[in-house]
């Protein structure tokens, strides 16, 4: 055998090797092993925790036309007067009405073999609502509808707070990637030795279970209804233990 060949053969023994065992979708472990430094084993797990929201966002629009701009304005903004009183007569403070658009645009019609001519204007004025009383939001919807709010564009639900559920969550991510690493090491022969490393790793927002509630009129036979659902809290680690290799 050549020199060449037994360098090229030394070579891949010395090479470290990385054995990976399939895990679920929120966890992911592996057993990694370089010859002079101490084996180790790492998990990856995602851990969480549902909550019931106990807040609501809701966008309140006002559209209205005019001859011209001007006009549009004016009665867009009397209109949109009467809906923000009517919210706050509904228990909604000042310091949660906020707004979020507002426009002012021409509409045009076709003018027979001269083009497209303005017709009139039409004024958009869009208010975000927030309720700290979930069981109120029906109440305010309906209260905005009966005052002249001509769109109602969705009701986001969320949590005042998420800290609680946020720990439990990490919590649960911890003790799966323990259950997914003791696995590996059983596998593997061995058992986990101390723990290495921890890491907390980025995650998303809190996402609601139940869809975006949308609504589309005002029903004077009863308040709108409101389903809140659940809120997903999510916490993702990645943990890294010494492996101890089984006696042979």
């Amino acid at each position: 055998m050549s020199w060449l060949v037994r360098r090229f053969l030394a070579g891949l023994v010395v090479a470290p090797a990385l054995v990976t065992v399939p895990a679920d979708a929120n966890a992911q472990s592996g057993a990694a092993m370089t010859p002079g430094v101490p084996p180790s084993i790492t998990a990856s797990a995602v851990g969480d925790t549902r909550i019931v929201p106990d807040r609501a966002m809701v966008s309140v629009a006002v559209e209205s036309q005019g001859e011209t701009a001007a006009k549009a304005g004016a009665d867009n903004a009397a209109r949109q007067a009467r809906v923000i009183d009517a919210v706050k007569a509904a228990g909604v403070a000042a310091a949660q009405i906020r707004t979020s658009g507002y426009n002012v645009f021409p509409e045009y019609a076709q003018s027979s073999g001269k083009g497209p001519r303005i017709s009139g204007y039409r004024a958009h004025n869009t208010v975000q609502v927030e309720v700290r009383d979930i069981d109120a939001v029906g109440k305010i919807i309906d209260a905005a509808l009966g005052a002249g709010a001509t769109n109602i564009g969705g009701v986001s639900l969320f949590a005042a707070s998420t800290d609680a559920a946020r720990k439990d969550a990490l919590q649960k991510a911890v003790a799966k990637a323990r259950v997914e690493a003791e696995t590996v090491a059983t596998a593997a022969g061995g058992s986990l030795g101390p723990l290495l490393e921890l890491a907390i790793e980025p995650v998303g927002t809190p996402q609601p279970l139940a869809r975006q509630a949308m609504v589309a009129a005002m029903s004077s036979a009863a308040p709108t209804p409101i389903e809140t659902g659940e809120i997903v809290v999510q916490a993702m680690v990645r943990v890294r233990w010494q492996f101890v290799p089984g006696q042979r």
